[in-house]
């Protein structure tokens, strides 16, 4: 071989040297082992790297495809053709061959919704290797003649050098401008933002509120020619030196707002100097289709602009097909009342049927272009109208004619993706956020139905749903939504009102949808809005699982209301900590904790006292010890049964779960810390413990000192020996060492806690925030081993929360 008996690294600069000597090879990408781009003259320096080639580099001989695959995943997972332009080929190489495949040949794979892409590239036993191996298989063996892009250093090295010459060409690639497709279109548009924007004459603030964002200015130069919007049916043009926005029509004609350069056109001649336009025409459909790619986060969340993924609208046909009938579409009439480019209605073959709305103008002139175009939609059954606003005497009077009568009414499908936009989220209730501006209060929705659903009106899918039961009584609803609504304390009111029954539905991963961030379920439910109660519970399907999953309504009291009936404000005196608790679900990952002294935040504060330590424990272990998942992440906790009251091993445990948790943030800076679960000598103390509280609390033997009056006479009685599992004992051995460990220090507090001695070892970096490390390599293993010791804890504790009905199966 002839790079045999050399490292990994030696094989890179190797290859870059005999073969690719006339390019860049210095960039480092990420986690890309190899890149090659073209060297740019200095005149040219403000281009945007170009790229020819990305490769994953190995010592010894490799599969090819098992190398190209764990090379599409390292790219995927870090999307890296989002900041950069992608290169003309994808290839791999090792030690006796090198490999090339044309970027274009398998970007689709970077486009699929339902790939999971934070699996690790070279783990080649997941599913997502798997998918991405036989992808690329298919491509080389079936699709096209890949043996040609196949070269080993010794046998082929002048068909290798040739193949280079003639497919990696400095010249062409300066002189020719960079093409746009349907790949790098977003990437193109980022850096639009920050050179074209701003020249651009435009109220940005005031073009927002008639739902004209900078995307449109940008799709009016993309898709244009000589300087001219060679689309008609956008919401901007661009005609010569100035745009045309806002298009009304009156007696007179077409009336355009205009907006002008501030630069006299500098910055755009600039940047677009450097790009072919427009893309090619076979690209002009999806970009436009995907406008909601460029829209900010804001408007999207008002307006609704979340594709809905191809797999997940196929699955929720096929789950009303099973509701409603085999011939559901001959059957029942269909209206998207929120449909933006028609995205959901792909795949229905009645187009008598089906009926059409959406919020923007702009969005019925796409519909109609694609019903040019073959699209399987009437003209006269896609029309503009704002649901939340408008009157239903603008709809369509074959659309009246079916909401008006009340048997046709009975087979109208409300087939939707509705926006997910709320007023308020964890950060503004944990006091960190702000609410969003006009959520709640522009729409006419809010005034007619806040005194039904109360809090819900926060979220503008609870306008869209309480207009449907309320106003199409008795038709049928087949939404996507988060399951808030289902399941949470703001929707309580909202349930008594929204009396439907339940049909069938499923969850699904909502990053699987474009630009939706955050790791929660979001649901495809079908409801027959003549029903007479909300149910309990909904059980839905998990195909990316293969489980079902329930969720229930919140008819029991949360398990706020159980800990409050333990709570004795009037006892503060006999306090030894407090704990925050704020809303009972999976989103406050940092609730609850417990703190010297009372916080300031806006929930209620558990007062510690002997009396009700278990209790506060027991709480404080049920919140943190499951694990956050994407599906549980709307999940209440609950007021328990009783069968809690007689396990003392389990109470105990919570009780030692607690003790060394690292939200317990007892710290003796801030007052007496009564929590040190061990007497002096136990930890080679360097000093007495100002308190003993938490030993004479375990041992049942109050130790007399300056603050053993903590156990009054109604307390002591809850003073008692306890016995703990061998699991929570691993956990006090664990922490034991560390107070060891700590008590060999210098300059130490005797009085630390867990949290005083964690900061000590660690540190805190320039914000003030306890450093994820230690320089200290046996405080880390110590701390790694009490992790661990209360990680097996936590999954012995886990079952006994489901059985106790602090969450509900």
């Amino acid at each position: 071989m002839k790079y045999s008996d050399i490292q990994e690294e030696e094989v890179k600069n190797r290859i870059s040297q005999d073969f690719f000597s006339k390019f860049d090879c210095t960039k480092i990408l990420g986690k890309i082992d190899f890149a090659v781009k073209i060297k740019r003259p200095a005149n040219t320096i403000d281009f945007p790297d170009e790229y020819l080639l990305w490769a994953e580099a190995k010592k010894d001989s490799e599969n090819i495809i098992s190398m190209l695959a764990q090379l599409v995943i390292t790219i995927g997972k870090a999307r890296t053709f989002n900041e950069i332009l992608p290169p003309a080929f994808l290839g791999c190489f090792d030690s006796e061959k090198i490999a090339f495949i044309p970027y274009s040949e398998i970007q689709d794979i970077f486009y699929q919704n339902d790939f999971n892409w934070n699996v690790a590239p070279s783990n080649t036993k997941t599913k997502e290797f798997q998918l991405v191996y036989n992808q690329i298989d298919r491509v080389i063996n079936n699709d096209i003649p890949f043996n040609t892009y196949i070269f080993y250093f010794e046998k082929d090295e002048k068909d290798l050098r040739q193949f280079i010459k003639e497919n990696f060409v400095i010249g062409k690639s300066d002189a020719t401008k960079i093409k746009i497709d349907k790949n790098n279109f977003l990437t193109i548009y980022n850096k639009w933002y920050d050179a074209v924007k701003p020249t651009i004459g435009v109220n940005w603030d005031a073009a927002k509120k008639i739902d004209i964002i900078d995307a449109d200015f940008y799709l009016a130069d993309l898709l244009s020619f000589n300087n001219e919007t060679i689309r008609e049916k956008l919401f901007v043009l661009l005609k010569s030196n100035l745009y045309k926005y806002n298009k009304q029509t009156d007696d007179l004609g077409e009336i355009f707002r205009e907006a002008y350069f501030t630069d006299n056109q500098k910055a755009y001649n600039h940047f677009w100097a450097k790009y072919e336009r427009p893309p090619l025409e076979e690209y002009w459909d999806y970009i436009i289709n995907r406008r909601d790619l460029l829209v900010p986060q804001d408007i999207r969340e008002r307006k609704g602009s979340f594709f809905t993924p191809r797999i997940w609208v196929e699955l929720s046909q096929k789950y009303l097909a099973d509701v409603f009938g085999e011939n559901w579409q001959e059957e029942y009439y269909v209206w998207d009342c929120c449909a933006g480019t028609g995205n959901l209605l792909v795949g229905l073959t009645n187009k008598y049927n089906i009926w059409a709305s959406t919020l923007d103008e702009a969005d019925v002139d796409v519909m109609r272009d694609r019903i040019e175009n073959g699209a399987n939609l009437l003209d006269s059954h896609v029309f503009q109208f704002d649901f939340l606003n408008d009157d239903f005497s603008k709809l369509p009077q074959g659309l009246q004619d079916i909401i008006n009568d009340e048997k046709r009414r009975k087979k109208l499908i409300i087939y939707i993706n509705p926006p997910y936009a709320e007023a308020t989220t964890a950060r503004t209730t944990s006091g960190t956020g702000e609410n969003k501006a006009k959520v709640a209060t522009k729409h006419k929705t809010k005034d007619n139905y806040k005194h039904l659903i109360g809090a819900a009106t926060n979220e503008i899918s609870a306008h869209f749903m309480a207009r449907i039961y309320n106003e199409i009584s008795q038709c049928k609803l087949a939404l996507f939504s988060k399951f808030k609504f289902v399941c949470t304390q703001n929707f309580i009111k909202f349930r008594h009102f929204f009396k439907a029954d339940f049909e069938k539905g499923f969850a699904i991963h909502a990053n699987t949808f474009d630009n939706v961030t955050g790791n929660f379920p979001i649901g495809f439910t079908i409801w027959d809005l003549a029903g007479k109660k909300f149910p309990e519970f909904i059980e839905v399907d998990v195909p990316e699982e293969n489980i079902k999953k329930k969720f229930y309504d919140g008819f029991k009291q949360s398990i706020n209301q159980w800990i409050k009936l333990f709570d004795d404000k009037r006892r503060h005196n006999l306090a030894i900590g407090y704990m925050d608790n704020l809303a009972p679900d999976f989103q406050r990952l940092h609730a609850p904790y417990i703190e010297t002294n009372i916080g300031k935040r806006h929930a209620n504060h558990f007062a510690f006292t002997a009396k009700n330590i278990v209790e506060g424990c027991v709480y404080f272990a049920v919140r943190l010890c499951t694990k956050p998942t994407w599906l549980n992440d709307r999940d209440q906790f609950y007021f328990p049964n009783k069968k809690w009251e007689k396990d003392t091993e389990f109470q105990n445990d919570c009780l030692a779960y607690t003790l060394f948790h690292s939200q317990n943030r007892i710290s003796a800076k801030h007052g007496v810390n009564h929590w040190i679960p061990f007497m002096e000598k136990e930890v080679n103390a360097k000093d007495k413990f100002e308190s003993h509280f938490m030993v004479s609390f375990i041992s049942g033997k109050i130790i007399q000192n300056g603050y053993s009056d903590l156990f009054e006479q109604e307390e002591a009685k809850f003073c008692l020996k306890r016995e703990f599992s061998p699991e929570a004992t691993a956990v006090f051995d664990a922490g034991r060492e560390l107070w060891k460990y700590y008590h060999k220090q210098k300059n130490i507090n005797v009085n630390a806690s867990l949290y005083d001695i964690k900061e000590y070892f660690k540190g805190r970096n320039e914000k003030g925030s306890v450093n994820q490390k230690s320089a200290d390599k046996e405080f880390n293993r110590l701390n790694e081993d009490l992790n661990f010791a209360m990680k097996n804890l936590a999954q012995k504790i886990e079952p006994k929360i489901y059985e106790y009905e602090f969450l509900m199966n």
